[in-house]
């Protein structure tokens, strides 16, 4: 099975260059370290139907909803700047997981 584990947040502006430089650098190859956290890919919002949608969202394929429960993926998410100088100034923060139940589907061009 698969699940998307959904992490929304945003963030003050005077903290966006360093909170997207460390989310890069150093907190996803954390996480991606974790036993059965096989991906994660960033977006932000370019726009919404919804006032108030988070700006920043990551979205990491795992293999159980244990993976983000587990004592690894704690430790990966402490460790370095991330919790110090980021995690404190994120606000509207949403964790959401998603079981896979269908696709991927592809368009099919001609």
């Amino acid at each position: 099975m698969s699940y998307l584990y959904i992490a929304q947040m945003d963030i003050p502006a005077e903290h966006e260059a360093l909170f997207n430089r460390l989310y890069d650098e150093e907190h996803v190859p954390q996480i991606l370290q974790v036993p059965g956290c096989r991906s994660c890919t960033r977006y932000k919002l370019d726009n919404s139907s919804k006032d108030g949608t988070p700006k920043y969202i990551a979205v990491y394929e795992v293999d159980s909803p244990e993976v983000v429960k587990s004592p690894e993926w704690r430790k990966a998410a402490d460790t370095g700047e991330w919790a110090p100088k980021i995690r404190p100034h994120t606000m509207n923060r949403h964790h959401s997981m998603y079981l896979r139940i269908a696709g991927p589907v592809h368009a099919k061009r001609k």
